[in-house]
């Protein structure tokens, strides 16, 4: 199953984003889309999962919830905009986490790549895609791809998409 991950779009899609996303099984989104038309937009090309940020409005909350809970192919995944990372998770998602560790957590909001293990919670993996669209503080847009092969994450590739300016 091959997925492409971004978030902090904020309305922003381009040419590049649509053509590294045209051969995923599915397109997930970690909130702030900016509008309900790039979930739409997404769509045209693989069935989304996504939940919605901050700033993100009535039309696109009422089809992305603030936390999707999803098994696919074997894998747990916990996703919501606002969520921390290893060491610093958001209160309002902490103790989902600490009761039932998920195996993938995914989070947006802060613009920043990261990805990272928590080696306390039976080694889930926590991947934030970064921004990508042109809104916010960050320098550098980014994404993320990798496949899912028998509940383990594989081929993770991080994508830089250019400047934000």
């Amino acid at each position: 199953m091959k997925i492409g991950l971004l978030s902090d779009t904020h309305s922003y899609l381009d040419d590049q984003i649509l053509r590294l996303l045209s051969d995923r099984d599915e397109i997930w989104h970690a909130g702030d889309f900016g509008t309900l038309a790039v979930s739409d937009r997404l769509q045209q090309l693989a069935p989304v999962r996504g939940v919605y940020g901050n700033i993100d409005g009535p039309d696109v909350r009422q089809v992305h919830p603030k936390v999707n809970r999803f098994t696919l192919n074997g894998l747990e995944v916990l996703m919501t905009h606002i969520g921390g990372y290893p060491g610093k998770y958001h209160p309002d998602i902490r103790q989902e986490i600490l009761q039932r560790p998920p195996q993938l957590f995914i989070t947006g909001h802060s613009h920043i790549l990261k990805i990272m293990t928590d080696k306390k919670l039976q080694n889930l993996l926590h991947i934030n895609p970064g921004a990508a669209g042109k809104h916010g503080f960050h320098t550098t847009r980014t994404m993320v791809r990798f496949t899912i092969e028998a509940g383990l994450v594989q081929e993770l590739q991080v994508i830089e998409l250019g400047k934000r300016a």
